[in-house]
């Protein structure tokens, strides 16, 4: 199999049902979610694997549903044979896991500054890219179709990605730094959108 295909080098690529320039907003959309793949899989190597177990288990679902997301962003349209494969049911289970961890870590009342532990740090970034691949997706909806269930799942990683963070941070033993500029913003463990 050659890797390169020359395909490419007039500016535009393939999708599912056709080709794209390669700044279009879907390829855009789904190369940011890619990005936010490759920093999961980088975090993943600065994870303790007997400390972190469940979070590393949970990264790497993350990781095929991400892969399932672009997937999605790159089919002009879902058909029959080729229907969406995001599904409500993976922002419900980042639900039920945001709710565990807010519950495992320290109370929180100010934003924080991104970092703590070097895991932490990249987890935080995995956090920024995604809200950037939600801008492009929400754009996406606007312009065209796609799957909905994409763009809900990454409002909801991202804020996943904040409580590992967190975790991370605690079962480390390192504090969080409040940024000391912050007023009161969050109340009761529950972060304000």
């Amino acid at each position: 199999m050659r890797l390169y295909t020359r395909t490419g080098d007039e500016g535009k690529t393939s999708v599912v049902g056709g080709r794209l320039t390669k700044d279009d907003t879907r390829v855009i959309a789904y190369g940011t979610t890619d990005e936010v793949n490759c920093f999961v899989g980088q975090a993943i190597t600065q994870l303790d694997p007997e400390l972190f177990e469940d979070i590393i288990n949970e990264l790497v679902k993350i990781q095929h549903e991400l892969f399932d997301c672009g997937g999605d962003l790159a089919m002009l349209k879902a058909t029959e044979a080729r229907p969406f494969k995001a599904k409500e049911e993976m922002v419900l289970f980042l639900e039920e896991r945001i709710d565990e961890y807010i519950k495992e870590a320290p109370e929180l009342e100010r934003f924080i500054l991104p970092g703590g532990s070097p895991a932490a740090a990249t987890i935080h970034v995995c956090r920024t890219v995604t809200r950037r691949a939600e801008r492009y997706v929400s754009r996406l909806q606007r312009e065209s179709e796609t799957n909905p269930v994409v763009l809900k799942y990454l409002n909801r990683l991202s804020d996943y990605f904040f409580a590992i963070a967190r975790v991370v941070n605690h079962r480390l033993g390192v504090k969080d730094v409040e940024y000391e500029r912050s007023a009161i913003v969050f109340r009761e463990g529950k972060r304000k959108e």
